[in-house]
Order: structure tokens, then sequence, then C-alpha cells
């Protein structure tokens, strides 16, 4: 996806890039790869599929959810590694209060360099695993969606992040192919953890056959207390 591309497509979503914004994509990238030269962030270095499978793969969740221009919408990323969603929508949302979840600190500091770097505000940067992290009452019930790509199945994505999330707030869930049946399998982790499926968005990916699955899940009621449980159970027993 060449940027020419990238822009003809998120105008197709009603979203018109400003030239300031088209030149903070551009700086994300140039950084990323720079950095990744010294931590390994991505597999995918080329820049086309950059703007592809990274940045216009985030921003489509916007189809799913199309509220995170909204005043004072409250995000969580878990898992975001180099900043996948929540970075893309927040430079198309300026607006957008993110707050980024992640176990390994070398990835905190390139987020961290990152948003000097295209001089994001509101943006909190949260060094530890999700498990401890949804315990925590400065986060847990506190945000109006939370995001998760490539993170853990479904039934494992539920319990790290649905505690994190108000109730009335949502989930979304970035799947590829095999999304149907991990919603097949995390029906009982939806009842226990107070989400409730509520959309499904497939499709493939701009002029490949690659497919993908958003989902949506709202929460609700309250995720019991006891959730999430210990740093790695929900991985070694899903729910």
């Amino acid at each position: 996806m060449t940027i020419e591309e990238f822009i003809q497509e998120l105008q197709k979503l009603n979203i018109s890039l400003t030239n300031e914004q088209i030149d903070q994509f551009e700086k994300y990238y140039l950084f990323l790869i720079q950095y990744n030269q010294k931590v390994n962030l991505t597999r995918i270095t080329e820049k086309e599929e950059v703007y592809l499978k990274h940045f216009y793969d985030s921003i489509l969740i916007y189809k799913l959810w199309p509220y995170f221009g909204k005043d004072k919408v409250n995000l969580c990323d878990v898992g975001s590694g180099a900043g996948f969603p929540s970075i893309p929508l927040k430079i198309i949302f300026p607006n957008l209060k993110v707050t980024i979840v992640d176990s390994l600190n070398k990835r905190i500091m390139f987020l961290n360099e990152l948003c000097k770097q295209l001089n994001l505000k509101y943006v909190s940067l949260v060094h530890g695993r999700a498990e401890e992290v949804g315990h925590n009452t400065i986060y847990r019930n506190s945000f109006d969606v939370v995001t998760g790509r490539a993170l853990a199945k479904l039934s494992v994505m539920n319990e790290l992040c649905l505690p994190l999330v108000k109730v009335g707030g949502f989930l979304i869930a970035m799947k590829g192919q095999k999304a149907e049946e991990e919603i097949k399998g995390a029906t009982n982790s939806l009842n226990v953890l107070g989400g409730q499926l509520e959309k499904v968005d497939k499709f493939y990916l701009f002029n490949t056959d690659n497919q993908r699955n958003n989902i949506l899940i709202k929460k609700v009621k309250e995720t019991p207390k006891k959730y999430p449980r210990k740093a790695g159970t929900p991985n070694r027993h899903p729910l």
C-alpha cells in the first residue's frame, strides 16, 4: 500500500488526513525501522507492508466502533508491541486518551520516544502484565474501549482485557482467519467475565487475500474480582 493508496482508502472511511498527520505516519515508519535494528519490534519492514499491515489495519477497527473521535474517549491497548492499533488511531484522533500496557520494557522505551518524536499528548505507558494491571484500581473498570491485536486466543484475551473495560464499554479483538473457531471457544469466558458478543467485521485486507476478523464485545456486567487470575494462568488454563 503506497502512501497515496493509504490516504485514498482512509477517505473512503470519511477520514481525511492533514499534512501534519501524513508527516506523523512517515516519521512513525522511519523511527520504527531505525529502532527495529536494535530491538526486534516487527518482522514487517518494507514501507508498503508497514502502511498496509500495521497502519491501515490498525485504523480499520474504526469501521467496527466509529467513536474514537468523540471527546474524552479513553482507550487502553493491551500488548500493543510497537503501538498497534493505538498509535495510528491516536494520530487520526488527537483527542483520544490512550493507555498502553506492555510487559516488555524495551517496547515501552520505544513508545515513549515515539510519542516525543510525533508530539503526541495524553498517552500513558504502563510497564506490566495485563494480569496484574487488571487488578490495579487505577485501571480496572476504567476504559471506554480496550483493544488487543495478536495478543492471545479470544478466551484468554477476554480474561486479560475485560477487567479493564467499564460496564457499557467495549473490547475490540483483532483476529485473523480462525476467528470463528476462537469465538466458539470463548463462550464460557464471556459468560464468566461479563462480556457479550456484539458484532464481527470480516474482510480482506486491501488488495490481498489476508482475511481479518475484528470482533466487538460489549461489557454488560462487572467482572468477578478474582479475574484476571495470576500471571500465566489464563494462558495455561483458559476459561
